[in-house]
């Protein structure tokens, strides 16, 4: 008898979000950004809102560490933390440095209404919710910044040379950064195993939900936009 294979969560994850995912990706600010020709205040607002992000976002991981189930993930989540803290974020401020954009000006950053909705969501589902809801939350920016990088150098590799943003497509396209978004993959089927289907739903929508606040991020950035007041 030939054996069905039974389709990972992830898998079905990334089969129903990719309408939103493919919208991420065709994003102005992504592809102009891919091809080397993003307005330069555009990318600095960016720079500043996704540092801010990036402090929230860090939070989620100590979550995690509060939240594993033994000594060893403990261990990844406390890596990947320090790992955004002393790498990810050091990186952003040289990067950020290259546009003028200085430690101080990045840290008085206050975030946008599309920034604060988006961190709180994640925070207030990381802090009320199980492990699994955590990594559902987590898991939509680490993978899908690989699957951008991953993407833009294959449209684009040809000119990375003489793009300016060359650096942010060669991080996010990078082993280092693959290894963390597959062990997260990994993580989130892990999770998932056995789990009823009331309860995966509640993943997959927490999955979706901030999959759309990645679209929202990216607009909310080409844009500008701020608070009216």
């Amino acid at each position: 008898m030939e054996t069905v294979k039974t389709k990972r969560f992830t898998e079905r994850l990334f089969e129903n979000v990719k309408p939103i995912w493919d919208k991420n990706h065709s994003h102005p600010f992504v592809q102009e950004l891919g091809k080397g020709v993003l307005d330069e205040e555009k990318f600095i607002h960016y720079m500043k809102q996704d540092y801010v992000y990036l402090i929230d976002y860090s939070k989620l991981f100590a979550i995690g560490v509060l939240k594993a189930r033994d000594l060893d993930m403990m261990g990844k989540f406390a890596h990947i933390l320090h790992e955004t803290l002393h790498f990810e974020m050091e990186l952003h401020r040289q990067f950020a440095a290259e546009f003028g954009i200085s430690r101080e000006e990045l840290e008085a950053t206050k975030p946008t209404p599309v920034n604060l909705a988006y961190t709180r969501y994640m925070l207030n589902v990381a802090q009320n919710g199980n492990l699994a809801e955590v990594v559902s939350c987590l898991l939509p920016c680490a993978w899908d910044y690989w699957e951008i990088g991953k993407l833009l150098r294959k449209q684009y590799g040809n000119g990375l040379a003489s793009n300016r943003y060359a650096k942010w497509i060669e991080t996010y396209d990078s082993e280092t950064f693959g290894e963390g978004a597959k062990w997260l993959i990994n993580l989130m089927d892990e999770l998932a195993e056995g789990k009823p289907e009331r309860e995966l739903a509640v993943l997959e929508e927490h999955f979706q939900m901030t999959s759309k606040y990645e679209y929202l991020f990216w607009d909310m950035n080409y844009y500008k936009q701020d608070w009216p007041i």
